[in-house]
Parts: C-alpha cells; structure tokens; sequence
C-alpha cells in the first residue's frame, strides 16, 4: 500500500533541479565551464513543466476519483471549513 499519494509534478521539479546542481557541480569539479546563468532556465523550465505535470495531474485524478462528499448538500459540515454565523 502507498503510504502516500504520487505528485509527478514534484517528480519533475526534483529532476530539473538535481540537473542544475548537476551542472554546477560539473563546473565545480572541472568537468565543463558553465556561465553562471545557465541554470536560470533550467530551473524555470523545470517548475513551469512541474506546474503544467501538477496541473494535468490534478485533473486527471478528479476525473477518475469518486465524488468525495459522502453527505447529502446541507447535512454535514461544510467542506471549506467554513461555520455560518447565525
């Protein structure tokens, strides 16, 4: 049993930001010279696929999950947490 629910938005984000550490460490170590704004889109790139990934995700798991409301509209607490003030 999962012992939580799956985000593949922040599967995405991490990636993109474990390739910009990636990146600067290649540089550290002597590997490649990279200018220091390189990164600056890889990571932009990464958390706008990350939000869309989230986004689409999202979506799809409201379409194929039951309706989560189990009461009848009235009947129970709301589920914004919200208390009407009579």
């Amino acid at each position: 049993m999962l012992r939580h629910e799956f985000r593949p938005g922040r599967l995405v984000a991490g990636v993109f930001f474990t390739l910009a550490g990636v990146i600067y460490a290649g540089d550290a170590g002597g590997l490649w010279e990279t200018p220091w704004f390189v990164v600056i889109p890889v990571v932009t790139a990464g958390l706008c696929l990350a939000g869309a990934t989230g986004v689409v995700a999202r979506s799809i798991r409201r379409r194929r999950s039951p309706s989560r409301r189990t009461t009848p509209a009235g009947t129970g607490p709301d589920p914004a947490g919200v208390v009407p003030i009579d």
